[in-house]
């Protein structure tokens, strides 16, 4: 059992964060989806909510293959974690979804979309969408190559302490439509696309003159977003391969991530969390061979 004053003691030599009262943090995974080990959203949050939950005053809980059923799980979260599909088959834009998220969006919740959730489904979605996370994924504009990232500095900020320079191969969103003006807005990830993420064919998400008119420019690929009602937003366009959460810098920005847009204070090393291959490979969709 864990020690309540040890933990204090502990926090307050900056070890582990500082105990937040209870703060209730709700992850939303879609139905399955793409091929083995890519949009592993079940296996993805569960893995996550398992980290989360060691953090001391963190209660997270999971809805899986789809929306909670139990309404008030959102309405009492401090914070949302969306991974789903995007664009129609979007899981927070069906039904009555949409007023669910603006309620919580309103009273101050924080929310982070995380890969393919990053996309609305049409236009007009996308203003809810600018208040909800600061910035969307927008069909003929935006792209959505797999490229290696070099992200070779990191800005100062609570999501990125104890976090390294890292080098990782994902589905990296970029050229993204963001609120204008971008004061409230950090761009947490950015790199240099190569040429062969900016050069492609026109194609919804494959290309546009837009973006290569942009080539050789950085590009921000993962963002926060300090909304004007004190509430807190992150988009993380990553996290198309369900390997790379064992890359550690890249699991502690996630996890670091959630926990800010929850108001957790991150301590100055960052969230550390250890996992295994056995917990990479627990709970993953039954997809068969690809």
């Amino acid at each position: 059992m864990k020690n309540p004053f040890l933990l204090l003691l502990l926090a307050l030599a900056g070890a582990v964060p500082m105990p937040a009262a209870g703060r209730h943090i709700l992850l939303i995974a879609g139905t399955p989806s793409h091929g083995p080990l890519e949009h592993e959203q079940n296996a993805g949050v569960l893995l996550l909510a398992k980290l989360l939950n060691r953090v001391p005053g963190v209660q997270a809980a999971t809805s899986t293959n789809g929306w909670p059923p139990d309404t008030s799980a959102i309405s009492r979260a401090d914070a949302i974690f969306i991974f789903c599909d995007g664009s129609s088959q979007h899981i927070a834009f069906r039904d009555d979804h949409p007023a669910a998220v603006g309620a919580a969006e309103a009273r101050g919740a924080g929310l982070m979309f995380y890969h393919y959730a990053v996309e609305p489904p049409d236009s007009e979605i996308r203003a809810r969408m600018l208040d909800w996370i600061g910035g969307y994924f927008e069909l003929n504009y935006s792209v959505n190559p797999i490229w290696e990232a070099d992200f070779q500095s990191l800005p100062r900020h609570p999501i990125t302490r104890g976090v390294e320079p890292f080098r990782i191969r994902d589905e990296w969103y970029f050229n993204m439509r963001f609120r204008s003006p971008m004061d409230r807005i950090t761009p947490i990830l950015v790199a240099v696309p190569p040429a062969s993420a900016t050069n492609g064919p026109d194609g919804i998400r494959s290309g546009n003159p837009d973006v290569r008119s942009k080539a050789g420019r950085p590009a921000c690929a993962a963002w926060a977003y300090e909304r004007p009602n004190g509430g807190r937003s992150v988009g993380f366009t990553g996290g198309h391969y369900h390997l790379n959460l064992a890359n550690g810098n890249f699991r502690k920005l996630v996890l670091n991530s959630i926990l800010w847009t929850s108001k957790v204070e991150i301590p100055p090393n960052g969230i550390e969390s250890t996992i295994t291959g056995s917990d990479l490979r627990q709970n993953l969709d039954p997809k068969g061979p690809r």
